[in-house]
């Protein structure tokens, strides 16, 4: 990461509406942003889940409808 100029952190999360409010703050403010990986349509849902167990995602894999 520091070699290429970018900066992480990691972030625990419990129940708390005050800690959801301060993620929908950072998000807003374009502090916090997902890292997407792939994208599969809902019918390839069993796909998408033997993507993320065989470990190739680098970031988020969302299922759209």
């Amino acid at each position: 990461a520091k070699k290429l100029g970018v900066r992480y952190s990691f972030l625990f999360m419990k129940a708390s509406g005050a800690q959801l409010a301060t993620l929908a703050a950072l998000y807003d403010n374009g502090t916090l942003r997902p890292v997407l990986d792939r994208t599969f349509p809902f019918d390839e849902t069993v796909e998408a889940m033997a993507y993320v167990e065989q470990g190739k995602a680098k970031g988020k894999v969302v299922i759209t409808r």
